[in-house]
C-alpha cells in the first residue's frame, strides 16, 4: 500500500468514526420533494429549507401540482431561501419537464437529471444517492474546499474534483464520504475560520491551505 493510499484510508476511517451514520438533512418523503429541497438549498441552510418545504409541500405535493401552480405563488413560498425568483422558476420548469418527459416520475440517472432545468451534477448526485441508492460523489463548496485542504485534489472545478475523488474513494463510499466532508465542513473546517484547535484531521491537513 502506498503512503498516499494509507493516508486516504486514515482520513476515511477518522471521518467515519466521527460521523458513523450519515444521511441528507433535507426533509423529504419522495424523490421529487428531495429534488425540490436540494434546489432550494443552494446558498441556504438545511434548517431554513426544511422550514420552507414544510409549508410548501403541504400545499404543493406532486410535479403536476408545481407545474400547474402560479409562478408568483411558488416565488412567495420559497422567498426565505434566497435567490427565490431563479429557484422558483427552475422548480416550476423542472416539474413541467418531469411531467412531460418522464411521466411525472423523477428520473434515476445522472444524464437525465442534469437535463432538467436548475439541476446540476451536485443536485443530481444528492438525489441519486439519497432517493435511489445510486453511488455519487456530491461536490459542494464544503467538499471542494476540504478536498483541497487535505490534498485529495488540486482542482477547483467541481467536475474535476468529483472525478479526482471518485478515483481514490471506493464507489460504495462515495455518498457517505461526501456527506461526511459536508458535516465536517459545517462544524469544524469552515471556510474563513476553521476550528483547527478542535480538528480531528489536523495532522493530515496542510496549514498553508487552510484559508483557501
Amino acid at each position: 500500500m502506498t503512503k498516499q493510499k494509507a493516508r486516504i484510508q486514515e482520513i476515511q476511517q477518522i471521518l467515519k468514526a466521527h460521523y458513523p451514520d450519515v444521511k441528507t438533512q433535507l426533509t423529504h418523503k419522495t424523490p421529487f420533494q428531495l429534488l425540490v429541497a436540494t434546489i432550494l438549498s443552494a446558498q441556504c441552510t438545511d434548517r431554513q429549507v426544511n422550514a420552507v418545504t414544510e409549508k410548501l409541500f403541504a400545499r404543493l405535493k406532486t410535479p403536476e401540482d408545481f407545474a400547474q401552480a402560479d409562478l408568483h405563488t411558488i416565488e412567495e413560498m420559497v422567498r426565505p431561501t434566497g435567490f427565490y425568483k431563479n429557484k422558483a422558476g427552475n422548480i416550476k420548469n423542472c416539474a413541467r419537464h418531469i411531467v412531460e418527459r418522464f411521466n411525472g416520475q423523477v428520473p434515476g440517472t445522472l444524464e437525465e437529471l442534469v437535463s432538467l432545468p436548475g439541476v446540476g451534477r451536485k443536485t443530481a448526485n444528492v438525489v441519486l444517492g439519497a432517493a435511489f441508492g445510486i453511488p455519487g460523489m456530491v461536490v459542494d463548496t464544503h467538499v471542494a474546499r476540504i478536498s483541497r485542504r487535505l490534498d485529495l485534489t488540486v482542482n477547483k472545478n467541481p467536475e474535476k474534483i468529483e472525478a479526482d475523488l471518485m478515483q481514490i474513494i471506493p464507489e460504495n463510499e462515495w455518498n457517505d464520504f461526501s456527506l461526511r466532508l459536508i458535516f465536517f465542513g459545517r462544524q469544524i473546517c469552515k471556510a474563513k475560520k476553521p476550528d483547527c484547535a478542535n480538528c480531528f484531521l489536523s495532522g493530515l491537513c496542510y496549514p498553508e491551505d487552510k484559508t483557501e
